[in-house]
C-alpha cells in the first residue's frame, strides 16, 4: 500500500512538473510572438507616417559616397561587392586614380575634384573609391557634401600584411611581380636587424588618412593629427568599420544606405568576396617582435585610433543589428500633425 502511495506521489509530481514546463514554454512563445507583433506594428506605423516627398527621393538619386580606402585593410573585397551590386542597384562606381599612387592631392586638384564630384550629375548616385586622405569639402566651398565611409585595421596586422605583399603579392593578381620580389627576409628578421621596411614609422598611415590633407597630419607621432583623425571619424564619416568585422560593416551599410547596398549582406555571404584578396606567404610575427613594435610611440597612437574606431563601430552596430537581448528594431514616425 505504501509503494502505491509513493508511486501516486511521484506520478503527481511528474505531471505537475510537465504542466509547469509546458506553460513556461507557452509563455516564452507568446512573449516572442508579442515582440514580433510589436515590431511589425511599429514598422507599419513607421512606413505609414514617415513622409517620402519628391525631394527625399531626389536626394537618394543625388547621393555621392566616398570610400577613401586605406591600403591593406580589406578594401578590395569590399569594393568588389560594390562593383557587383552597382548594375542591379543602379548606381555608378568610380576609382580615383592619383599620379604615382599619392595619398595627398595638390590644392588645385582638391578644389577641382570637390567641384567635379558634387556637380557631375550624369554619374549620380555614385560611389568613389581610392587611396587618398580625407578631404574637407566644406573648406573647398561646395554646395553639398559627400558621405564618407571607411575601414580600419589593427596597425601591426596591416603593416605585416603590406610587408609580405611587397615581396610575394597576393591571390588577386598572383603573376604580378611586386616591388620587393625575391626578398626572403621574414618580418621577424627585419625587425631584429632594424631594417627600414619594418620600421614602426611605416605604420603611420591610418591616422593621416582620417586626419586629412594638412601637413601636420603626415608627421609621424603628431598628437594633433591623432585628435583630428578622431574628430573626423566621428563627425565626418557616416560609418567606419573594422577589417576584422567586415560582414557587420556591410550589414550596417545595407541598413543605412540601401540605395547602394541593398542585398549586399547576402551577396557577400554567398560569393567569394569575403576572401577575394589575400597576401601570399604571410608569416605571423613572433611574440618578441610584437613586443618590440608595441613599444613604439607610432604603434601606440595608431592603435589608439583603431581602438577608438572599434568602440564607436560596436556602439553603432549594436543599435542597428539588434545584438542586445530582447532588443526591438528602433523606428521613428510623425504624429499629432496640425492642421489636418
Amino acid at each position: 500500500m505504501l509503494n502505491v502511495h509513493k508511486l501516486w506521489l511521484l506520478t503527481s509530481f511528474c505531471v505537475i512538473v510537465t504542466v509547469v514546463l509546458y506553460f513556461q514554454s507557452e509563455i516564452a512563445r507568446l512573449e516572442d510572438s508579442y515582440r514580433k507583433l510589436e515590431y511589425r506594428v511599429a514598422q507599419s506605423h513607421s512606413d505609414s507616417r514617415q513622409f517620402f516627398t519628391k525631394e527625399t527621393l531626389k536626394d537618394d538619386e543625388d547621393l555621392v559616397v566616398i570610400y577613401n580606402r586605406v591600403p591593406k585593410t580589406g578594401s578590395t573585397s569590399f569594393v568588389g561587392v560594390a562593383y557587383d551590386l552597382c548594375k542591379k542597384n543602379h548606381f555608378k562606381v568610380l576609382h580615383i586614380n592619383i599620379t604615382a599612387n599619392m595619398h595627398v592631392m595638390s590644392l588645385n586638384n582638391q578644389y577641382k575634384f570637390a567641384q567635379n564630384v558634387t556637380r557631375w550629375q550624369e554619374v549620380k548616385p555614385a560611389l568613389y573609391h581610392g587611396h587618398m586622405a580625407f578631404l574637407n569639402f566644406e573648406r573647398l566651398g561646395t554646395a553639398s557634401k559627400p558621405i564618407f565611409i571607411n575601414l580600419i585595421r589593427k596597425p601591426l596586422d596591416r603593416l605585416v600584411s603590406y610587408y609580405y605583399f611587397l615581396r610575394h603579392g597576393d591571390n588577386f593578381r598572383p603573376h604580378l611581380v611586386r616591388k620587393k620580389h625575391g626578398d626572403k627576409m621574414t618580418f621577424d628578421e627585419c625587425v631584429e636587424k632594424s631594417q627600414p621596411d619594418c620600421d614602426p614609422v611605416n605604420m603611420w598611415l591610418q591616422v593621416p588618412f582620417f586626419c586629412g590633407h594638412a601637413a601636420e597630419c603626415w608627421k609621424p607621432g603628431s598628437t594633433w593629427a591623432l585628435q583630428q583623425a578622431k574628430h573626423n571619424l566621428v563627425n565626418n564619416y557616416l560609418v567606419v568599420g573594422v577589417t576584422e568585422e567586415m560582414l557587420d560593416f556591410i550589414s550596417v551599410l545595407e541598413q543605412v544606405l540601401p540605395r547602394f547596398f541593398k542585398g549586399a549582406t547576402e551577396h557577400y555571404l554567398s560569393s567569394n568576396k569575403s576572401h577575394l584578396r589575400q597576401t601570399s606567404s604571410k608569416i605571423n610575427p613572433s611574440q618578441r617582435t610584437i613586443e618590440t613594435i608595441e613599444q613604439s610611440n607610432v604603434w601606440k597612437m595608431e592603435n589608439e585610433l583603431y581602438e577608438f574606431a572599434l568602440e564607436h563601430f560596436k556602439f553603432v552596430k549594436r543599435k542597428i543589428l539588434l545584438r542586445e537581448p530582447n532588443s526591438v528594431a528602433q523606428v521613428y514616425f510623425y504624429e499629432k500633425i496640425r492642421p489636418k
